[in-house]
């Protein structure tokens, strides 16, 4: 289950994003799941793995600011990295970042 406590050891700045929140911690807790779907994480990987670097971008882009607002900053770093090498188009290996925000999207998908 998740709680403000179990984000906290997850490595969230859970302060800031109830700020973000307004303070509500029930509904803070309430997005925290939907920002964790998994089709939006293989929309990143399939796009990547497609050569796709727009859509690639776009999709990244997206989850980014869900993270950014909640702040669960694990997950979030990877996916800044990769916004920002996708939005000016770079040929990269991108696996290392995918890998890690695969890594902690699961781990925070296990206290679900």
């Amino acid at each position: 289950m998740i709680t403000i406590e179990v984000l906290k050891e997850f490595g969230a700045n859970t302060d800031e994003g109830l700020e973000r929140c307004l303070n509500d911690e029930g509904f803070y807790l309430k997005l925290v799941p939907d920002s964790l779907k998994e089709e939006q994480y293989k929309k990143i990987e399939d796009s990547i793995n497609a050569g796709d670097l727009d859509e690639a971008f776009e999709a990244c882009h997206a989850l980014k600011g869900v993270l950014a607002n909640l702040a669960l900053t694990p997950i979030f770093e990877p996916v800044d990295e990769m916004t920002e090498l996708l939005r000016s188009r770079t040929q990269t290996d991108y696996s290392p970042m995918l890998e890690k925000m695969w890594e902690q999207r699961n781990k925070l998908v296990e206290f679900l």
